[in-house]
């Protein structure tokens, strides 16, 4: 799924917008993160070490408004009934993925992000971070460590394997 709205994002957005501005925003947008970031990077033929910092930071913008302030919006949230069972949903479902975060904390984590798979990334890594309380000094180092592993993966991938498919 990751790859067809990558894809999506490069064939009809490209030309329309800079190809910057594209893998950046595609960075930011949960599910896509870092990984779709890197994979329109390449199918836009954005240069590897360029679109490396421009991915890190489109991901990585979310992650302290993430885990200072979702307990207090899921709070509100919760408080009314259109919200109350998206928020429950979404507790449950990233709650479901936190047994090795549980386990290992701050390398649980760090796996948690950084092992580019469907359901994982700085936007559920974070989310189950502030769930579980763990500390921000504790957090923020773990998923950037767990952001880098899937830079170097996602490199791997898009540019080694997929890069030369496209």
């Amino acid at each position: 799924m990751t790859n067809a709205l990558a894809q999506w994002f490069a064939d009809n957005l490209g030309g329309v917008i800079s190809a910057e501005l594209i893998i950046f925003l595609v960075s930011m947008i949960p599910l896509l993160e870092l990984r779709g970031g890197l994979v329109v990077a390449s199918l836009l033929h954005v240069d590897m070490w360029k679109a490396i910092p421009i991915c890190i930071v489109g991901n990585l913008i979310p992650v302290p408004f993430i885990l200072l302030l979702i307990i207090q919006i899921f709070g509100l949230m919760k408080k009314t009934k259109v919200f109350r069972s998206l928020v429950e949903k979404l507790e449950s479902k990233a709650m479901g993925k936190s047994e090795q975060i549980q386990r290992y904390e701050f390398w649980g984590l760090v796996l948690f992000v950084g092992i580019p798979l469907p359901g994982t990334g700085a936007w559920t890594g974070s989310l189950i971070a502030a769930l579980l309380g763990v500390k921000n000094k504790k957090a923020v180092p773990a998923i950037f460590l767990g952001l880098i592993m899937a830079t170097v993966i996602m490199c791997v991938i898009s540019y080694g394997i997929l890069g030369k498919v496209w």
